[in-house]
Order: C-alpha cells, then structure tokens, then sequence
C-alpha cells in the first residue's frame, strides 16, 4: 500500500482520468494475493483512498483454477475494519480466530469485523468450481468499534429486485428502501448491479453520500462515460441520480457513503490512526498477542513485513497527509 510515499500537491498520478468535473476514472493495478492468486487493487490509491468508510477494495477473476489449488492464503491478522466478501464463482472456505469455519458461494455474503483484532485464512476447497470471480472490500471502522470485539456474520439470504431493465442485490446498508441484515458502522451502501437489457437504466442516490462504481464484468457507461473491468469510477458527492447502460449481463459493483472524515494509517493488514497503533499491532502479532489462532489451518501464520525505516503518516480520504 505504500504507505509511506510522497504525493506531489499538483500532479495527477499516471493513468487517472477525470471524466467530467464531479469523476475520475481510477485505473486498478496487479497485487500478488497468497501463493496462487493475483487480484487487481482499485483502492486505495494515491489520488483516492475511499469512498465513504470503504477503504480497499480488491478486484479477482475470473479465474481458470481448474486445474490450481485456487485462493490460498494462509492466517493472517486484522484491526481496525470490516471485510466484506462477494462472489460471482467459485467458493472460499474462511476460517477465523473466533472459531469460525465458513464456506461462502455466489449469492452469499461473508462480513467479518475486526475490532480490536482478529485473524484469518481464506482458501478454496480442494474440491473446488472451475472458476473463482469475486471481490474483498474492507471497510474503516469508527471509534468505538474499530476498539471493539471481534464478529463474524455470514449472510445466505440478501434483499434482491428488479426494477427495470435492472437486477439489485444489496450487500450492506439502505438502498430503494432495502436494508441489507448485515451490521455496518457508518452510512454505507455496497450493492451488485446487473444488466438484464440494452435501455438506459436510472439508479437514485443520496446527495450526501459519495459513490464509485466497479465492472465486475462486460462494459457499460455511466452517464456517458465508459468503464470497463479493471477500472473504478469515482462519482464523488452531490449526485441524485445516474444512469447506466450496457449489453444484457453486465455486472457492476455500486459501493457509497457518507464521507469518512477520520485519517487513517493503512499498513499491511491494518487500520490505525497513528504510526503507535500500526507499530504495537504488528508487535502484538508477531509476539502471538491479541489475535488468537486460526484452529485446523494447514500452514503457519504470516510473518508481518519489517516496518519502514520512517514514521507511518495518516491520510485523508483524498489521499492528502495528516500530522
């Protein structure tokens, strides 16, 4: 993540393109994730950290495992955050520090809270669906949860409609008056749209709330502006409405919220205010302190990286350094 990069005060990062004056088109780029599997990260990026509270966001898919192991990451910690998986194929097997063991399939929705720590593992079955499609979101947790327990919730069922030439799945908070079961900490959004016809298709929005959009598959345009997997548009605040369009079966993936004000440190696998925090959570995690095991994982615990030789800053949601 980089945490400790410069950011020139007037320069526009390569390959990020304003659209119109409230958009900016953010290209994704290669992550290595685990042993067999690389993801395309859209956030957090050197011109854009978030979206509300969402604060990563990692693109995976699809993917030919038919002949591969598949997702393999071994235990690894947490603090500070939610993680909200989704897939379109394929099938995970998530275990956790809490006891839990979870599969979750397309149509479900794994969302694990962090608190004050936690650890996973995420990994495919060995016998497993040929493809593997999806995304993993974490969303910044406010005080007091992010000093929280730890949760796990996996969610089966999700408010699903039509409306139009339009297919909604709501992942988490309040969308056309659906409310997702899954607990959330901020105003937030994170929905799937599917296109089941060639018209344009409108979509109301809070004007408080900012949004970006993600193709998880096929290309559409949203209000003119085309976007194609690989790539996030960021719709910024203000917006009532947009509209779409794009051939049958196109899917998108709309996540919003209110702005989220509190600068963050982002380092490896956590969340913080300040370099103290980051620092005293990875001595925690190497010491065997706060997070717990992972029970019947096959593989040791991630090493955490060697912390950089200077002080971890805090950022704000645009990308801008805090003291």
């Amino acid at each position: 993540m980089e945490p400790t990069e410069s950011m020139p005060s007037q320069t526009r990062p390569p390959g990020v393109a304003t659209v119109d004056p409230g958009s900016v088109l953010l290209p994704g780029h290669d992550v290595p994730l685990g042993r067999y599997t690389t993801v395309r990260r859209l956030l957090p990026q050197r011109s854009r950290r978030m979206v509300g509270a969402w604060c990563f966001v990692d693109h995976f898919g699809p993917d030919d495992v038919a002949q591969r192991p598949g997702m393999e990451v071994p235990p690894h910690p947490h603090t500070g955050l939610q993680t909200v998986t989704w897939l379109l194929d394929g099938e995970i097997l998530h275990r956790d520090s809490l006891g839990s063991v979870q599969p979750i399939r397309p149509g479900q929705l794994n969302v694990m809270t962090s608190g004050h720590g936690i650890a996973h593992s995420e990994r495919s079955p060995a016998d497993h669906p040929p493809l593997m499609h999806g995304v993993q979101l974490w969303v910044a947790l406010p005080d007091p949860a992010r000093s929280g327990p730890a949760d796990f919730a996996h969610h089966a069922q999700l408010p699903r409609w039509r409306d139009g030439a339009l297919d909604v799945t709501l992942l988490v908070g309040e969308l056309g008056g659906e409310r997702s079961p899954a607990r959330v900490h901020t105003p937030l959004v994170g929905a799937q749209l599917e296109l089941t016809g060639t018209e344009p298709v409108g979509l109301p929005l809070r004007p408080d709330f900012e949004y970006a959009l993600l193709a998880l598959d096929g290309a559409a345009e949203v209000d003119g502006v085309p976007l194609a997997p690989g790539a996030l548009l960021w719709l910024g605040t203000g917006r009532t409405q947009f509209t779409l369009r794009g051939a049958a079966g196109t899917r998108l993936m709309l996540l919003g919220g209110t702005p989220f004000e509190e600068p963050l440190v982002m380092w490896w696998n956590f969340v913080g205010r300040n370099h103290e925090e980051i620092q005293a959570a990875r001595e925690d995690w190497m010491a065997g302190r706060r997070f717990g095991t992972v029970a019947e994982d096959p593989d040791p615990p991630l090493p955490a990286p060697a912390l950089p030789t200077v002080r971890l800053k805090a950022r704000d949601r645009a990308g801008g350094w805090r003291d």
